[in-house]
């Protein structure tokens, strides 16, 4: 179905992109199917959306034939969508409300993929809040999500460097996560000040005998302190610096340097 270019939308339902709610709309129709084309054939396929504001990825998602639902906070944005689900009958279903509070779980009987450009105040908690918890694997598929350039290299960084760090151990002790495209910052309106990127993260295998809460709490630990040696960085955690000269780990190296592999095995040993 045609529809009306998204400026005019927007123009004619008198919007503005939120500085208090993170918004930065995207307009460019071809960088968009792109996104949506990222977790692959949509065809039918549930996705949850957060944050569609006006809905442009909201358009490519119903284009690529998914069954879109999307929660959004802002009730300007409502009538928009309200206007696109006419124009997808039966693919997209709005739901307003804060998605920090919403689990997704609770909005899909069958598994479901996650696509969004999130808004950039809640996106890193959002992000973490997917991939926490101890069941596994878990019932989305995968998280197609934009972040700023930096939280996105965070993701996907490997030991050694200084982008390595809680995010990154998070992300890949039982997921595999990419850097999907980056997004240059003239294509959003208004620009945001720094560059994004779209990051594509699957579920994987999850280790053995590890607990995620644990996992977590040694992350917080060697990470909360990263310049200091991890001697001194896991004192706070019962039992982690004595766990480590059975692990063949030098208790003088830093957080940074560790493997994701030796975090697991240290939050194994202390599970």
């Amino acid at each position: 179905m045609s529809l009306p270019p998204l400026r005019e939308v927007i123009a004619a339902h008198g919007l503005s992109a939120s500085k208090a709610l993170g918004q930065n709309f995207l307009f460019d129709e071809h960088l968009l199917d792109r996104i949506a084309a990222i977790p692959g054939d949509l065809t039918g396929r549930n996705v949850l959306e957060v944050g569609p504001g006006p809905g442009g990825l909201t358009r490519a998602l119903l284009r690529a034939g998914a069954q879109v639902t999307a929660i959004e906070r802002d009730a300007r944005c409502l009538p928009v969508l309200a206007d696109l689900s006419d124009a997808f009958p039966g693919q997209l279903r709005v739901i307003e409300g804060d998605a920090l509070k919403i689990r997704g779980d609770d909005l899909f009987d069958q598994p479901y993929a996650v696509v969004a450009n999130l808004p950039y105040n809640v996106g890193t908690a959002l992000f973490t809040q997917w991939l926490s918890g101890q069941a596994w694997p878990p019932r989305w598929t995968s998280l197609t999500l934009m972040f700023q350039q930096e939280v996105a290299q965070r993701i996907v960084a490997q030991p050694g460097g200084s982008t390595f760090g809680r995010l990154a151990v998070l992300a890949q002790w039982r997921s595999s996560a990419r850097l999907a495209m980056k997004v240059h910052r003239s294509a959003f309106t208004p620009p945001p000040k720094v560059m994004s990127a779209m990051v594509h993260v699957e579920p994987a295998t999850m280790p053995e005998g590890v607990s995620a809460r644990m996992l977590e709490r040694v992350t917080e630990a060697a990470f909360g302190q990263r310049r200091k040696m991890l001697r001194q960085s896991l004192k706070a955690l019962p039992g982690a610096v004595e766990a480590l000269p059975a692990l063949d780990i030098d208790p003088q190296r830093r957080a940074e340097t560790l493997s994701i592999d030796e975090f697991v095995a240290l939050a194994r040993s202390l599970s």
